[in-house]
């Protein structure tokens, strides 16, 4: 026996010679809105509800299209939101790499376009559209070169209602909320002009619209459970070093002794302040990724002044060096230094990031931007989970780029991790929007694996994050600056860390169940059609 789904009846569009010439820059504007609203919806602005909309106007965009026609609005979309989105990566090397990366990535969006298009004919469409939009979106976090997950749609949720849901099943199911929500609407909208035009109303499609603008915010609300501060393990106080540096762009790495000086100086000052009693002391120190540029079991000056600094404190504080060893790659590293004993352990970042840390391609990506060789030596992947014990708390390792990536935070969690310290250098990227961007990242990880996150940055922002996502304490950019905040200590296990990548895997499974049923459809279709009759010779 077979089953055949049915598809539903869309009117084709009208032929492109029929169609007045302003009329043809509506779907292509609408597009293109789209992606600007999405980029809207992003922090460092707490508009995140404009992604529902944004989503209803590019469902209007594709529902029904061709495949070609898709494919060319995806990409329109995309280039609205990764555009703005992204020009933080041309801050300092100009606006080659900044476009290309954003031209590439708007690929991605393009091929989902694609994939919507054809699931939109399929009944309960929102579904199969939400769940191709979240294939998309993994795809892009995975390939080429590792991924690059910047911009998926959960990340710009950190301040909305659906925020709850990283916990029930981390981004994937947060971003498939918001998408769902959003082509929701558009389909209640489409049935309820439907009935307005003819008069007769269309319950179907009508319950499938509601049902998926709702089910995502009923999802959202059930899930406020979830959601928990409270501490489980006691609470540990924490501080969060921001030294800043000499200078903003790329070449803050020339001034290297300086930055170590200015966080050692930072920490010198708040060992004073403890000592007279105006700041409780902290049971561990943070500093930022590259707060010691130099390597510090190579360069003897560079291991004083961290010792005098750490000995100052008196506490176990967590260091970021770059090492250079004599052969091999360098290695973005972060050192446990003990008050008496020194460096006792290290975690070295295992997701590097292409074209900053290191060049692929570094023969062909000269001919388009010559600052490809202000990274003389590449930088290569630890291969191991870091989670230090510092003072008795463990403490979840995930530097910089890392955040971005589900398994990162997830790792240290499950390895024991009762908080997450994620430190940052943000000091090439400027003054730009890169570092909100990364703080709600931070925010929703928080959220996601129920865990305080401390984000020291060697320029700002620093924060310190609850387990609800609520940031408690931050600085302001380009200013030396400490954090000490008392955070709670959590070790159970959300249903996102528990389940880890099943839950995207479940909505794989659903977008290439409605891609699959349209190929079978296509299939079907052309081996029926009778075959064109042969002239005679």
């Amino acid at each position: 026996m077979s089953t055949t789904i049915a598809t539903v009846d869309i009117p084709e569009p009208a032929a492109a010679e029929r169609v007045p010439p302003l009329r043809r820059l509506v779907r292509p504007g609408a597009a293109l809105l789209s992606g600007v609203l999405l980029f809207l919806s992003f922090p460092p602005r707490p508009l995140w509800w404009l992604a529902v909309p944004a989503f209803a106007l590019l469902a209007w965009t594709l529902r029904g299209r061709r495949l070609r026609p898709a494919f060319g609005l995806g990409y329109l979309a995309g280039l609205g939101f990764l555009l703005p989105l992204l020009i933080w990566t041309g801050e300092e090397v100009g606006p080659v790499p900044w476009i290309a990366l954003a031209a590439v990535s708007a690929l991605f969006v393009a091929g989902t376009a694609v994939g919507i298009a054809a699931v939109s004919r399929l009944p309960v469409w929102p579904l199969w559209a939400a769940a191709v939009w979240i294939l998309g979106e993994a795809a892009r976090a995975r390939f080429p070169f590792g991924g690059f997950p910047w911009g998926k749609i959960a990340f710009g949720q950190a301040d909305g209602m659906f925020l709850p849901l990283a916990a029930v099943g981390g981004t994937p199911v947060l971003g498939f909320a918001v998408v769902l929500c959003g082509f929701g609407l558009y389909g209640a909208v489409e049935a309820a002009l439907a009935l307005r035009r003819t008069g007769r109303l269309p319950r179907g499609p009508l319950a499938a619209g509601l049902l998926s603008f709702f089910l995502p915010v009923t999802a959202a609300l059930a899930a406020l459970p979830l959601v928990d501060d409270s501490a489980e393990d006691g609470t540990a106080t924490v501080a969060a070093v921001q030294g800043n540096v000499p200078r903003l762009g790329l070449d803050f790495n020339a001034q290297r002794r300086a930055v170590l000086d200015n966080h050692a100086r930072r920490t010198h000052e708040l060992a004073a302040e403890v000592k007279e009693g105006r700041t409780p002391k902290p049971d561990f120190v943070l500093w930022p990724e590259n707060s010691s540029d130099l390597d510090p079991y190579r360069n003897p000056d560079a291991r004083e002044v961290i010792d005098e600094a750490v000995a100052a404190i008196g506490v176990p504080t967590v260091v970021g060096a770059v090492l250079s060893p004599d052969t091999g790659k360098l290695r973005n590293t972060l050192i446990e230094w003990d008050p008496e004993r020194g460096p006792v352990n290290t975690y070295d970042k295992r997701h590097v990031q292409p074209f900053g840390e290191y060049i692929p391609m570094r023969s062909v990506v000269r001919l388009f931007s010559s600052d490809v060789d202000r990274v003389r030596r590449d930088f290569g992947p630890g291969d191991k989970v870091g989670v230090f014990d510092l003072a008795g708390t463990k403490v979840g390792l995930v530097t910089c780029y890392e955040a971005a990536f589900d398994d990162m935070a997830r790792d240290t969690v499950t390895e024991g991790a009762q908080l997450i310290s994620v430190p940052s250098n943000n000091a090439t990227f400027g003054r730009s929007e890169m570092t909100y961007q990364q703080l709600a990242m931070s925010r929703v990880r928080a959220v996601e694996h129920s865990r305080s996150v401390v984000v020291p940055v060697t320029s700002g922002v620093s924060a310190v994050i609850m387990p609800d996502g609520k940031v408690v304490q931050k600085t302001e950019m380009f200013t030396p600056d400490v954090l000490v905040a008392e955070v709670p200590l959590r070790s159970s296990l959300t249903p996102a860390t528990r389940f880890g990548v099943v839950p995207e895997i479940v909505l794989l499974l659903i977008a290439a169940g409605g891609l699959g049923t349209v190929a079978a459809g296509a299939i079907r279709s052309r081996r029926s059609r009778p075959a064109a009759p042969q002239a005679d010779a």
